[in-house]
């Protein structure tokens, strides 16, 4: 007997569209089951095909053939604001169909910061109370990937507004961490669009179903929550945690909050008390979220690359106590007024801009007079160097960039390993 997800696609005219990570795991499970189906992969470089009854378009013109399909498997990255979608086409994604078909409990956190430290808490908490859990989605772990595995178990899942964006089903347990502007590139209506498609996270919920979130921040200005079918439960910023929670990788307001709305969440499936405290104590950081990356020459440094808005960037800073700033990368027309206010105010005392928006800030902080002491680096390593030059010893260094990464890198990863590379290099 075929999966329901298989009897559902095996008929359909089926369109991958992206062939990277994800598009490349949706074509793997599907091939699983149906070894001599026709399908077709799209993407805008051009790739090799993986078997004789795979066909390919590639290149500029692979978004153009949309409508010769029944069913387009979308990839997250590939943004949607200029085209047209078809008729009777239906434009769906991993995500989707797991949540639609995957035979398990599922938990999904999104939000503009916090999504994995909070995703990972969820899972540590459920796991270390005996619940059988299984952690997936944005960091780099494709759904369809254990779809196989689940049945019965507890599926924690980390959810970006891309994967979001033409989802039709929610979770069990839906959580949004917070809302910023992020990725207004991406989405037709610039920031309508983003928060539009983070809500698909709770907008399709029962009177069976929980929703989570920020109840500090509010959602007022995008959803009525009093309008959901779910039991709704706001997490204030200043809430209490209810067991010991200390530990170096959770320092912050910021991740206070997570752990809150991690325990809301997970006690929902079966957290207990003493299995949050137990996650609390052994959780070990994510890479790239204030990640310390030593002490050189007498100067702590730490990777925050992952921190692609300000609103990430000042937490970091506050929790650290920094006394240096790497920031900058893509430019997508976010206006920085109010974060050059909160830099000007902050303890930093070095701030080291890399193109474009960290040039951009720096020129707006030096027009409005400063006390800082503002320095332009061409690129990351001359921005380390400049970093142990003008950091006193004793003092904390740290990248976080306040943008995305995709002027000069694959992505935050690449842009951060990079980062530690040239510290323990230039540290020696």
């Amino acid at each position: 007997m075929l999966p329901e997800i298989i009897e559902f696609l095996k008929d359909k005219k089926i369109l991958i569209l992206g062939f990277g990570r994800e598009g490349r795991s949706s074509f793997r499970y599907i091939r699983k089951y149906l070894p001599e189906k026709e399908i077709t992969v799209a993407d805008g470089s051009e790739q090799e095909l993986p078997d004789s009854f795979t066909k390919g378009i590639f290149g500029g013109g692979y978004l153009s053939n949309l409508s010769d399909f029944d069913v387009v498997l979308k990839s997250p990255g590939i943004s949607f604001r200029d085209v047209t979608v078809p008729q009777n086409v239906l434009i769906t994604c991993q995500l989707d169909l797991f949540l639609k078909y995957a035979p398990c409990k599922k938990l999904g956190v999104t939000g503009s910061k916090g999504k994995t430290t909070t995703s990972t808490l969820c899972y540590k908490m459920l796991e270390k109370s005996g619940v059988d859990a299984v952690l997936m989605g944005n960091m780099g772990l494709p759904v369809l990937d254990f779809i196989d595995e689940v049945c019965g178990k507890t599926a924690v899942i980390e959810m970006s507004s891309h994967q979001l964006e033409f989802t039709g089903a929610s979770p069990d347990v839906a959580v949004i961490t917070n809302i910023y502007e992020e990725h207004l590139e991406h989405y037709k209506g610039g920031m309508s669009g983003y928060v539009g498609a983070k809500l698909n996270i709770v907008r399709h919920q029962t009177e069976n179903d929980t929703f989570v979130y920020n109840g500090t921040q509010g959602l007022a200005e995008y959803l009525d929550v009093n309008s959901l079918k779910s039991n709704v439960i706001a997490v204030k910023e200043d809430g209490e945690i209810p067991f010991k929670a200390e530990n170096p990788h959770l320092i912050g307001r910021h991740n206070r909050h997570d752990i809150l709305l991690a325990f809301a969440a997970s006690s929902v499936l079966g957290a207990t008390k003493e299995g949050a405290q137990r996650a609390v104590e052994d959780f070990e950081g994510i890479e790239h979220r204030m990640e310390r990356v030593g002490t050189y020459k007498g100067i702590t440094f730490y990777n925050d690359c992952i921190a692609t808005i300000p609103h990430a960037v000042m937490c970091a800073v506050s929790a650290l106590g920094a006394n240096t700033l790497i920031f900058g990368g893509m430019d997508r027309g976010i206006d920085y007024t109010d974060f050059a206010r909160d830099l000007e105010n902050s303890s930093l005392t070095v701030l080291i801009g890399t193109k474009t928006t960290g040039h951009k800030i720096i020129d707006m902080m030096r027009a409005n007079g400063t006390r800082k002491k503002l320095l332009k680096a061409e690129n990351i390593e001359s921005a380390v160097r400049l970093a142990f030059e003008n950091t006193e010893e004793g003092g904390i260094c740290i990248l976080s960039p306040a943008a995305p990464s995709y002027n000069e890198y694959k992505n935050f990863e690449e842009k951060g390993r990079f980062y530690k590379e040239c510290v323990r290099r230039f540290g020696e």
